[in-house]
C-alpha cells in the first residue's frame, strides 16, 4: 500500500519541484502553495460526484461529448474558480511566475488524488503511462492557465477580464483536444504523442515567458527601492 501511494504521488511531486525550482527570484511561501495543492486535491471529489451523476442519469448520452467536452470543461472550470477565488487577490501573488506555480499546484493536487484512486483500483501496471499522460497533462494545463492568470494579474484593468477568461478557455481547449484524442480508440496513440510534444513545448515556453516577465518586474522593483 505504501509503495502504491508513493508511486501515485511521485509524478506530481517531481513535476511541481521542477516548476518551483525553475523560479530563480524569491521562492514562494510553501504554505500557500501547499494550500493551493490541497484545494486542488479536495475538488477532485465534487468533480467525481458531478461526473457520476451525469453518467448515471444519462444527461449527456454521447460518450465523446461527455468525456471530451463536459469533463474537460468541468475540471478546468473548478481549477480556474479556485485560482480566482482563493489565489488571484492573495497578497503572496507577487509576480507573473507565481501564476505558473499556483496553476501547476492546483492542477497537480487534482491529478495526484485522481492518480491515487486510479492506481488503487487498477494497480501499478498503469503507473508509468499515467505519469506520462494524465499527470503531466494536468500539470501543463495548469501551467497554461496560471500563465494567463499571471498576465491578467499585472495587466491593465481594461484587459484583465478578457485575460482571465482566456486563462480558462486556453486550458479547456487543450484539455478538450487531449480527451478527444484519447476517445479516438484506433488512432489515439499516433495522435497523442505529437500532441503531448506540442503541449510540453507550449507549456514550457509559457514558463520561459513568465519567468522573463517576472525578472523584469523584479528589476523594476529593485530600481525603485
Amino acid at each position: 500500500m505504501i509503495i502504491l501511494l508513493t508511486v501515485a504521488i511521485a509524478p506530481g511531486l517531481a513535476l511541481f519541484s521542477y516548476f518551483y525550482l525553475r523560479k530563480q527570484i524569491a521562492k514562494d511561501p510553501s504554505r500557500t502553495l501547499f494550500h493551493t495543492f490541497l484545494y486542488g486535491a479536495i475538488m477532485t471529489f465534487p468533480i467525481m460526484f458531478i461526473q457520476h451523476v451525469f453518467e448515471e442519469e444519462h444527461i449527456i448520452e454521447n460518450e465523446f461529448f461527455r468525456n471530451a467536452l463536459f469533463t474537460s470543461g468541468l475540471e478546468e472550470f473548478f481549477k480556474w474558480l479556485i485560482l480566482i477565488i482563493a489565489i488571484y487577490k492573495h497578497i503572496e501573488f507577487e509576480d507573473a511566475y507565481d501564476g505558473i506555480l499556483y496553476g501547476a499546484s492546483v492542477s497537480l493536487g487534482f491529478a495526484t488524488v485522481e492518480n491515487i484512486l486510479y492506481l488503487f483500483t487498477f494497480g501499478l501496471d498503469t503507473a508509468f503511462i499515467r505519469a506520462l499522460l494524465p499527470v503531466s497533462s494536468h500539470a501543463l494545463f495548469g501551467v497554461v492557465m496560471g500563465y494567463y492568470i499571471g498576465k491578467a494579474k499585472f495587466a491593465t484593468a481594461k484587459s484583465q477580464k478578457g485575460m482571465l477568461f482566456f486563462a480558462f478557455f486556453a486550458s479547456f481547449i487543450l484539455h478538450f483536444i487531449y480527451n478527444g484524442i484519447l476517445g479516438v480508440n484506433d488512432h489515439s496513440l499516433y495522435l497523442i504523442i505529437p500532441f503531448m510534444l506540442f503541449l510540453w513545448w507550449f507549456g514550457l515556453t509559457r514558463v520561459k515567458y513568465a519567468h522573463t516577465f517576472a525578472m523584469q518586474q523584479f528589476r523594476k522593483k529593485a530600481q525603485v527601492k
